[in-house]
């Protein structure tokens, strides 16, 4: 049974795929939107371990455990009913943009994963919702490294193509008051035989006070003028693929951004808030911790020095060639007074690294973060991720990679909130 309840009276429906745990559609539901089709697959696991997650909290209308491209093809064949709906939403899989990877080794929109922005696609053109709203890394903007943003300027072009006026922004939820380092980009799309096409007479005015994003999450003020570049997508996707951004060694794409009809502006800004949360204000009291998670004298050790700067010689497995190896210190234990780092998938088990947390508790001991406490830092409820369908028990290591994959629930309300506004004018 599910312990979820949905927006009696939504502002409209959503369909999420890629759906993880739930985080898009918490925050939506937040803001007043009923998600009615949801989809969640991992091809690389046996067992469905999110998509169990995702069916006790939410239950089993409407959702499906299953490749999407299968899903898709059966929809488009007729075999299969997909609702339509307001809007469409996503964190699509984004290995194949990690900062996880160096650029050299990120395979783009050519890599495994990456082509599930075709799914995307394939629903969107089927249903036409009104909106669509996504969520990936930042690295997206800068992928592959041998053409610096090519595989956003393909998505972009996509859009337009089918109908779509699209606008984008680099967010770190530490700068809107929540308590992890997480930098995402963010990126909305309205059709315009909906919503019409906007008329922005000023670029900078538009990203900076009048664009949905910015509605939700200000920024400080852009100065008019050079600051917001711009040019056009020119070519079919086949040319943008071969020559987009040729031996360019930055991407064209900045922070935050719109296109129409192809043609894209682009700036950098600033979050206007600053107000920055905190790692311990998510701490559960030190009695509440499992013995566990403490680390013993013994591993502590191992913990600094992962921690710690480094320049060492060393040998080359495959080749035997010598080589110095360097990296700058990490705090060590995180501050409690600041954010908390990004989490990352890596995140569970007992073993010493340098990415995960730890901190020092009141009484000089040192501990690793719990699986409740890595959930407040992505604004999840606590325990979300603790049982499955059938009441099976998720592993902490699993429940931590989880919040790896998740997004911050809050950021997704808010644009939540301004998208039911957006809606509420057309929607009359």
């Amino acid at each position: 049974m599910s312990d979820y309840i949905e927006p009696q009276n939504p502002i409209g429906t959503v369909s999420e795929l890629f759906a993880g745990v739930g985080g898009f559609r918490i925050g939506l539901s937040r803001s007043g939107w009923k998600t009615s089709f949801s989809n969640q697959w991992e091809p690389s696991t046996k067992t469905q371990h999110a998509s169990s997650v995702y069916s006790a909290r939410f239950g089993d209308e409407g959702h499906t455990n299953e490749d999407i491209a299968v899903v898709l093809d059966e929809y488009i064949s007729g075999k299969r009913v997909i609702p339509k709906t307001t809007m469409v939403v996503g964190g699509f899989p984004c290995q194949d943009y990690s900062v996880a990877k160096t650029l050299s080794s990120s395979a783009g929109l050519k890599g495994k994963k990456g082509v599930l922005w075709w799914e995307i696609l394939r629903l969107v053109e089927a249903n036409r919702p009104p909106i669509v709203f996504l969520e990936n890394v930042d690295r997206l903007l800068k992928s592959p490294a041998s053409q610096r943003g090519r595989d956003f300027a393909i998505m972009l072009a996509s859009m337009s193509d089918a109908g779509y006026f699209v606008e984008w922004r680099v967010i770190n939820a530490a700068e809107y008051g929540f308590p992890q380092r997480r930098k995402r980009v963010f990126i909305v799309a309205k059709d315009v035989s909906v919503f019409g096409r906007p008329q922005i007479s000023e670029p900078a005015t538009f990203l900076d006070s009048e664009s949905t994003i910015a509605k939700a999450l200000p920024v400080k003020s852009i100065p008019t003028g050079s600051l917001v570049s711009e040019f056009q997508l020119e070519g079919d996707l086949s040319e943008l693929t071969a020559n987009f951004d040729l031996g360019g060694k930055f991407s064209p794409f900045k922070k935050c951004g719109y296109m129409v009809n192809r043609h894209v502006f682009t700036s950098d800004v600033s979050a206007a808030e600053q107000n920055l949360g905190s790692l311990g204000s998510v701490l559960l009291p030190d009695e509440e911790v499992p013995s566990e998670y403490f680390v013993s004298e013994e591993q502590l050790p191992n913990w600094k020095y992962l921690k710690g700067a480094k320049r060492e010689e060393r040998t080359h497995k495959a080749s035997g060639t010598k080589y110095f190896y360097a990296e700058g210190s990490m705090a060590f234990p995180d501050l409690q007074s600041n954010p908390s780092r990004t989490i990352l998938t890596g995140e569970g088990g007992s073993s010493a690294s340098r990415f995960k947390h730890i901190i020092q508790t009141k009484d000089g001991r040192f501990r690793r973060l719990v699986p409740i406490e890595l959930e407040r830092l992505n604004g999840f409820p606590d325990n979300w991720t603790s049982t499955g369908n059938n009441g099976e028990i998720i592993s902490d290591v699993k429940r931590a990679f989880f919040m790896g994959n998740a997004l911050v629930v809050g950021v997704v309300e808010r644009i939540g909130k301004q998208l039911a506004d957006d809606w509420s004018l057309v929607n009359v």
